[in-house]
């Protein structure tokens, strides 16, 4: 009987995974394999490794009550499936192709030597295959999703889960360090495919309406699923086509629409980063390359530790650095207080977000930096500058997500929640925060911060 690798990398599930059946065609034998890269794993967060490890050793357990099991092994790649292929005789391994500029050069290296074979997976559509008639990127998402979605439709076919597996050969590999689960986000297939449902039952008819609520719990909170692969994107775009279809009134239709349409921005950005790999050292748009930049270590220390004046920036940091994850809405608040208000590199922010989210991915985090700073493709254009008191205000009405996130607001009345600094002296007092000494005073003044970004952008 003939063994086939399954060389799992961002397909951390048994479900509609199309590595895992091309590895079986045959009734072949399968291993399945990951790999503890040490490139990767050096440059991944201790919040993602943690997920990682908490969704491995649950992808063990599922593979153990199917007849088979995981195994582990440490080391470059080549190096460890050079001598696994020759130790188990193997005929093929099998993998989802993924499009990061390491990723790419990585697996160029291993198919010269081994027999690799990438199936689709990570996203919908190859990066290649969604361009202009003349073969030439994208690099503006409205035309990008149009032809992203004159595609031929995913299979509304999902590849069930096997039942049960060929044994594989026993052989010897590394131990899972055991983790505990991550805060927020408990790692498994299974409670990825829990999230799906109950969001599919009723949050996606009002995904239009309340996902940049940061009071709401109006979003899927799906993404650290979807950057490890324990959900397939094939599985979320069909439940978003269904939801589409079945939708009860034009409104609901909207909202399914509009989260299908962010499922696209996250293919926009991988094939950005095809085409472009650059990005991930530069701005994408060459004039925005020169922007005079401030260097303020204190200011960005301030930004990092949530402690910048601001109740929604502050909320939103202290957020990312207690679970590993971001409401998106904040993620363009802070990002822009960042880039526009400190006026510091939004390759420091980017630097920061990858070092705590959980679901941190390459492509979109590059891209979102590069959206928010006005220095990337599709970005928003230079003078979009987010006031964070207005942004607090509109999707923060009553303050309950800075509560939430800043303990020392939790006695501000609503009226002053994003301006505590407007507070009397005996309003303080009535409140417990007195500004300056519990909560501190804004580090930079919006108004005057915005001219200063506007004039050294049109510089």
């Amino acid at each position: 009987m003939s063994i086939n690798v399954w060389w799992i990398r961002r397909d951390l599930r048994l479900q509609d995974n199309q590595a895992l059946q091309a590895a079986r065609s045959g009734g072949a034998a399968v291993l399945p394999l990951f790999i503890l890269d040490p490139i990767l794993l050096k440059n991944s967060a201790e919040n993602r490794r943690t997920f990682l490890f908490s969704s491995l050793n649950s992808l063990d357990e599922e593979l153990r009550r199917r007849g088979s099991r995981l195994f582990v092994r440490k080391g470059k790649p080549l190096q460890v499936l050079t001598e696994l292929v020759r130790e188990i005789n193997a005929s093929a391994i099998y993998a989802e192709e993924d499009y990061s500029p390491y990723a790419r050069r990585r697996d160029a290296e291993i198919s010269r030597h081994l027999p690799l074979r990438l199936t689709g997976g990570v996203t919908i559509h190859h990066p290649s295959a969604v361009v202009r008639a003349d073969g030439s990127p994208y690099t503006v998402f409205t035309p990008f999703s149009k032809a992203w979605k004159s595609l031929p439709a995913p299979s509304r076919s999902l590849i069930s889960i096997p039942e049960v597996f060929v044994p594989p050969p026993e052989i010897d590999g590394e131990h899972l360090p055991v983790v505990s689960q991550p805060t927020g986000f408990p790692a498994s297939e299974q409670e990825a495919q829990r999230r799906l449902q109950a969001f599919a039952e009723n949050l996606i008819y009002t995904y239009q309406e309340n996902r940049n609520r940061l009071d709401f719990d109006g979003t899927s909170r799906l993404s650290p699923y979807l950057r490890f692969g324990l959900i397939s994107i094939r599985q979320l775009v069909n439940t978003s086509v269904k939801a589409i279809e079945n939708a009860p009134d034009s409104v609901a239709q909207k909202s399914a629409e509009t989260w299908l349409n962010e499922l696209i921005w996250r293919e926009f950005y991988m094939a950005i980063l095809y085409h472009f790999p650059y990005v991930l050292r530069t701005a994408f748009n060459a004039s925005m390359r020169n922007i005079p930049w401030r260097e303020n270590q204190e200011d960005l220390r301030a930004w990092q530790e949530g402690h910048t004046g601001y109740p929604v920036v502050d909320a939103a940091m202290r957020q990312l650095k207690q679970t590993g994850w971001m409401h998106n809405r904040a993620r363009m608040i802070v990002a822009s207080f960042l880039t526009k208000d400190l006026l510091i590199n939004w390759q420091e922010g980017e630097r920061w977000f990858m070092h705590w989210l959980v679901d941190g991915d390459p492509a979109a985090n590059n891209g979102g930096w590069q959206w928010a700073a006005g220095v990337g493709t599709d970005a928003a254009p230079y003078f979009r500058i987010f006031n964070p008191v207005l942004q607090g205000k509109k999707f923060d009405p009553e303050g309950a997500y800075v509560r939430r996130w800043v303990p020392e607001l939790a006695h501000v009345p609503n009226d002053s929640i994003h301006e505590p600094w407007l507070m009397s002296a005996d309003q303080q007092r009535a409140a417990s925060c007195q500004i300056g000494v519990d909560y501190p005073a804004p580090i930079v003044n919006h108004r005057q911060a915005r001219e200063r970004a506007l004039s050294a952008y049109r510089r």
